[in-house]
């Protein structure tokens, strides 16, 4: 079993602060839906990949924006409808404070807040939370969606093609989760 995460430019202390492997497995064990559906671990890994992206151009946490990538929708019940599973993930996060990761307020906050809110279409002026934002809706192309600029950052935009390329094309490849 192989784990690809890095911790790009987060200090030495937040990275011994989190872990990951513990943090996917205990995600992984309460996960309701199919692990490769729609909103599984392979959504995850783009999520992650394009938030530590844009969250690096924009100066964002990226701590905060890989936890998001893992937890936003962990506490879904359902592929197609299911309004209640920010509030949920927001809660869940939470929940592992101290456990898995030891986040400061301001980074608990920033987390529960991308979680909580990140299928409304809003836009935020954080640029973690943002950074958060852009990096699921980047990948609506799995469901056949081509994200659109109005709901993302300038930064997000720049990716609007090659997200869409990759959700759509080879929605599997490179992700390696623990077991």
């Amino acid at each position: 079993m192989r784990i690809a995460f890095t911790t790009h430019r987060m200090s030495l202390s937040q990275s011994l602060e989190v872990d990951r492997r513990g943090l996917l497995l205990e995600i992984r064990s309460q996960f309701s839906l199919d692990w490769n559906g729609h909103h599984g671990g392979h959504h995850w890994g783009r999520v992650r990949q394009h938030g530590l992206t844009i969250a690096r151009r924009r100066g964002a946490d990226l701590l905060v924006v890989e936890l998001f990538a893992f937890l936003h929708d962990s506490q879904r019940a359902d592929e197609f409808g299911d309004p209640g599973h920010g509030e949920r993930g927001a809660e869940y996060a939470r929940s592992l404070q101290g456990r898995y990761f030891n986040l400061s307020g301001d980074q608990l906050y920033q987390l529960t807040r991308a979680i909580q809110h990140h299928s409304g279409g809003q836009k935020s002026t954080n640029a973690t939370i943002q950074s958060c934002w852009d990096a699921d809706r980047l990948d609506l192309g799995r469901v056949g969606i081509r994200p659109h600029p109005q709901y993302l950052s300038p930064e997000g935009g720049r990716y609007i093609e090659s997200a869409y390329r990759w959700s759509r094309g080879s929605p599997r490849r490179d992700l390696n989760w623990p077991t």
